[in-house]
């Protein structure tokens, strides 16, 4: 594509999906188009944003109600197409035989690159894209989607990933991180940072997709050994917590207590206790003004350096960053 050309980036808004998803990518494609113009020196070319339903329809129902008429439908496509970013996923509504998927495998080779947002990565999977590819996708949907497609490495920690020509992002607002990643691939980070700027936006945000994940699935575990421990081991996060004490609190033999513990989390004991203790960990850290020396006590996480590797481990971020990021909002301000 000669360079002064704009590129023509086509996003496929999924019915009953954030508005986010759609509306992210697109804005901050359009700001750099705005950029190029704006910017002394900047690259010629720029960005055209087309959004193209997959439905027989060009009206979308977003998730929150709101209706967006797309310009075109997909079959109608008729020109060279830059860049494909699927926004969000109906698995509902998308059967394994629905026209969207053909239509991607087959534009797919035309493309110079193409991607996902959040659960759009589904679509990608089920069109066969993304065999033997690494990819991310939301956090809550890592055990379901690599079950689905076993042939696909899943990695969720990333806010996105690229495996050749192939880019994935994570939760709805990774799909602007994904963007402007791109922007910055095709014109450079000056431009992204410009963007990045316009639109009060971190041109790269720290830590990873885990960060916002919650580490323990409790509701999933109600009947568990685990579920029924938990009350006991919440009372008791600051004792050591040992498998042989775990063991007695349920009147088992460790041995026995070790296996049907496993089997029914898929974790051990200790790091379900280690992972409990972050999870508390994150809520002090959200929720109160304790200090982090009495956070680490609390939660049996022998000592502030000690609590520092164990989140840094989980959480790929360290506690003070996460109580920076995640405190709440609404502290009075003087």
């Amino acid at each position: 594509m000669p360079e002064d050309k704009k590129k023509l980036i086509v996003v496929i808004p999924m019915p009953n999906t954030y508005l986010l998803d759609i509306a992210g990518p697109s804005d901050v494609f359009t700001a750099a188009d705005w950029a190029l113009k704006e910017v002394p020196g900047s690259k010629k070319g720029g960005y055209e944003v087309l959004l193209a339903s997959p439905l027989d329809t060009k009206s979308i129902i977003t998730k929150n109600g709101f209706e967006i008429t797309c310009q075109t439908k997909i079959s109608e496509i008729d020109r060279p197409v830059d860049t494909l970013i699927v926004a969000g996923y109906s698995r509902l509504e998308m059967h394994k035989d629905h026209p969207l998927f053909k239509w991607l495998r087959d534009i797919y080779p035309k493309l110079r690159r193409v991607g996902s947002v959040c659960i759009g990565a589904y679509a990608l999977a089920e069109a066969g894209i993304l065999d033997g590819k690494q990819a991310s996708t939301h956090w809550e949907f890592t055990q379901e989607f690599q079950t689905r497609y076993p042939t696909v490495h899943v990695d969720t920690n990333p806010f996105y990933t690229r495996d050749g020509n192939v880019y994935t992002s994570g939760g709805v607002s990774s799909g602007i991180d994904l963007a402007l990643a791109l922007v910055e691939e095709d014109y450079g980070r000056d431009i992204a940072l410009h963007v990045a700027r316009k639109l009060v936006l971190h041109l790269k945000r720290n830590g990873h997709q885990s960060q916002f994940s919650t580490l323990l699935q409790m509701h999933s575990m109600e009947n568990s050994i685990a579920g029924k421990l938990h009350p006991w081991m919440m009372r008791h996060l600051a004792d050591e917590l040992s498998i042989e004490q775990l063991a007695e609190h349920s009147n088992m033999s460790v041995r026995n207590f070790a296996r049907v513990f496993l089997k029914e989390t898929g974790l051990t004991p200790a790091k379900f206790v280690e992972k409990l203790r972050i999870e508390v960990a994150r809520k002090y850290l959200e929720d109160s003004d304790l200090t982090m020396d009495q956070i680490a006590e609390k939660c049996g996480l022998s000592g502030l350096i000690s609590m520092r590797r164990t989140f840094m481990r989980h959480m790929m971020v360290s506690p003070s960053d996460y109580r920076r990021s995640f405190r709440t909002s609404l502290q009075a301000t003087t």
